[in-house]
């Protein structure tokens, strides 16, 4: 097993600690506790979220690029983003409908890339999912602060709902440019 994927593993043994840390610390309560819980689930989700950059990195230095790798690494990925929009909407910060959106979205790219490997074909994470995983990355660690609490001029929406709704955005953006540019994939022969 090379090196990069041995971190990326990494990444997936991180999400039980992040969940465990991140449901003491959700939601708000000012308590020193909770609020170390929230920040000790955020370096957690930060450090995961790192693994993602160095195991590629690493994969194309070392000239290791394995399409197990290519099948792991993005599925690491939506395990880590899954687990913290569960642990968002137990917690109150995120609502539902953004998480179901983003949750489809990304169970739709796994089918997708399941249906490939099925075909002998493997998808590899192209510039839109990158994008779409640095943005959530950025968002949901912006959510464990409190800065995202803050009320928006207009509306009454705090800076964390808009995040979250950019971050939807883009995400389905995403997930409908892969269905697209890889719809050969499903289709009927």
């Amino acid at each position: 097993m090379t090196l990069a994927n041995r971190i990326t593993l990494v990444r997936i043994a991180l999400i039980p600690p992040f969940i465990w840390a991140a449901l003491i610390g959700l939601p708000h309560d000012g308590s020193p506790g909770q609020a170390f819980a929230r920040y000790f689930a955020m370096a957690i989700f930060i450090l995961a979220s790192i693994t993602d950059a160095i195991d590629g990195h690493l994969a194309r230095k070392m000239g290791e690029v394995t399409n197990f790798g290519k099948f792991i690494d993005p599925l690491a990925d939506k395990l880590l983003i899954m687990a913290a929009l569960v642990c968002f909407v137990q917690g109150g910060r995120i609502g539902a409908a953004p998480a179901i959106l983003i949750l489809t979205r990304e169970f739709a790219v796994t089918a997708l890339r399941l249906v490939a490997v099925e075909r002998g074909q493997v998808i590899a994470a192209g510039l839109g999912g990158k994008v779409k995983l640095w943005v959530q990355c950025v968002v949901l660690s912006y959510l464990f602060t409190p800065l995202s609490e803050p009320l928006l001029p207009w509306g009454g929406i705090s800076l964390g709902t808009a995040a979250v709704w950019l971050m939807t955005a883009v995400t389905v953006w995403s997930g409908a440019d892969y269905l697209i540019r890889h719809r050969k994939v499903v289709s009927i022969k």
